[in-house]
């Protein structure tokens, strides 16, 4: 299989899968079957769900992507006893929302479709045509592999629907969750971290890593020396989005910042730089803390981000804004013009006027790929570009901040996390109850 359908399909069922399995949530099988295909030479049945069929070579395909996935990640499996039973509980799980699904599920209109295939299409880096070809190389045609996209996003939805329904979160579940992490969380700082690191190869010899610890070492006794630190830094960072921002990683609380940092700058103030360098498999890395405070229980990073929208039209469809795009990125990144300049030129979003200045926002503000994408970014980077439904995106991210939230906001989130927290409980009642109405044969293997 080429590389690339090994990441569209990835797109599909890989990332789905990922996700079902952080809860203990089966995927919809997607690319283990085409439709309804005939038995092979060999292949026996070893279930029938309703009146769909669960084959070996079925299960065989799904065992062996599972041990690629483990070999590459370094994960241990579970005894091939053991292995085989779980694949063969979650296919007919699978098959049984499957049909759950298509009788009550929601439509799911030909326009959002599109918009889907595209995205896989764009996030793979290739266009519809291209991913088609690559498809029929793999005998799967475009109808099977746009079926199989529409069955995923329906049983997602009717999932979600059905498990969010039974959870129930009482008032005085939300004020035990507030009290109880207000104690935990009390003393838990965030920072706003500058960094010049000084990379090490990992081809470097011992002489290269002794010239650039004596490297770092210098352009430290020059900030113990009294020179300001986003100066040095300026000198000696390479990467011009890291230099207008003097190396500032934004705010972020002690969790998402590597462990070897937060010791390293721990007892300090803001304003101090640590008085040491830092070793780590990157490089060497002098750490100044910019700005800090105590952990509260409910805050959230708020970003202060502007963008680029176009939005596709007969004359540029979503692939040539795409490359479009891709053209302006590399030109803000080359200083050839400013994000602000291309945005009031060319973006067709109300914020055009503004420099595409979408002011501060808190997660969750805006749809998930555009809100992902954005959380992602360093200060001052240019993201690539960003497919939503309401067109593609550059986005930069200018500023960061810790905000806490009010009274109501507090209980919202957490009600948000108490029921993210009871979603696998939920799931795990609704596909156990969906089972008991659902037509289950076992068949025995031939001798």
């Amino acid at each position: 299989m080429s590389e690339p359908l090994k990441s569209i399909r990835a797109a599909l069922f890989g990332a789905a899968a990922m996700a079902c399995a952080m809860v203990g949530l089966p995927a919809v099988a997607q690319s283990d079957r085409q439709d309804e295909p005939a038995l092979q030479t060999g292949d026996f049945i070893v279930a029938v769900v309703n009146q769909e069929l669960v084959t070996a070579t079925e299960i065989e395909q799904r065992l062996a992507r599972l041990r690629d996935s483990a070999a590459r990640g370094g994960q241990r499996l579970p005894p091939d006893s053991a292995l085989r039973k779980q694949v063969l509980e979650a296919l007919i799980d699978e098959r049984a929302q499957m049909a759950y699904a298509r009788e009550n599920g929601p439509r799911i209109d030909e326009a959002e479709l599109d918009r889907t295939l595209a995205n896989v299409a764009a996030q793979n880096k290739v266009t519809l045509a291209q991913m088609r070809e690559q498809l029929a190389r793999e005998g799967i045609t475009l109808a099977t592999f746009r079926k199989n996209v529409r069955d995923q996003m329906l049983v997602e939805r009717v999932r979600e629907r059905e498990v969010q329904s039974r959870i129930r979160i009482t008032d005085a579940d939300v004020d035990a969750l507030l009290a109880r992490q207000r104690a935990d969380n009390a003393a838990s700082p965030s920072y706003n971290l500058a960094q010049i690191l000084i990379p090490v190869p990992d081809t470097a010899s011992e002489a290269d890593i002794a010239r650039l610890k004596g490297v770092a070492e210098a352009a430290l006794a020059r900030i113990r020396g009294g020179e300001v630190f986003a100066t040095v830094a300026s000198e000696l960072l390479s990467d011009e989005r890291n230099k207008a921002t003097a190396g500032e990683l934004g705010m972020r609380s002690a969790d998402r910042l590597p462990d070897a940092f937060v010791e390293h700058v721990r007892g300090l103030g803001a304003g101090q730089a640590a008085a040491t360098v830092l070793r780590t498999g990157a490089g060497f890395h002098l750490l100044k803390v910019v700005e800090r405070s105590g952990g509260q229980a409910f805050s959230v990073i708020e970003s202060h981000a502007r963008h680029i929208l176009l939005r596709p039209t007969a004359q540029l469809d979503q692939t040539g804004i795409v490359q479009l795009m891709t053209q302006m990125k590399a030109q803000i990144n080359a200083g050839a013009v400013s994000f602000e300049a291309l945005a009031k030129e060319r973006s067709e979003d109300g914020s055009a006027a503004q420099g595409g200045d979408l002011g501060w926002s808190m997660p969750g503000a805006f749809v998930p790929e555009f809100d992902e994408a954005m959380t992602a970014l360093a200060l001052g980077e240019v993201s690539d570009p960003v497919i939503s439904r309401f067109g593609v995106h550059l986005i930069q991210v200018l500023e960061r901040r810790q905000a806490s939230l009010d009274a109501r906001q507090e209980r919202d989130q957490a009600r948000n996390l108490l029921r993210e927290k009871r979603f696998g409980e939920a799931y795990t009642e609704w596909s156990r109850e969906l089972r008991l109405r659902t037509y289950i044969e076992m068949r025995e293997p031939p001798l």
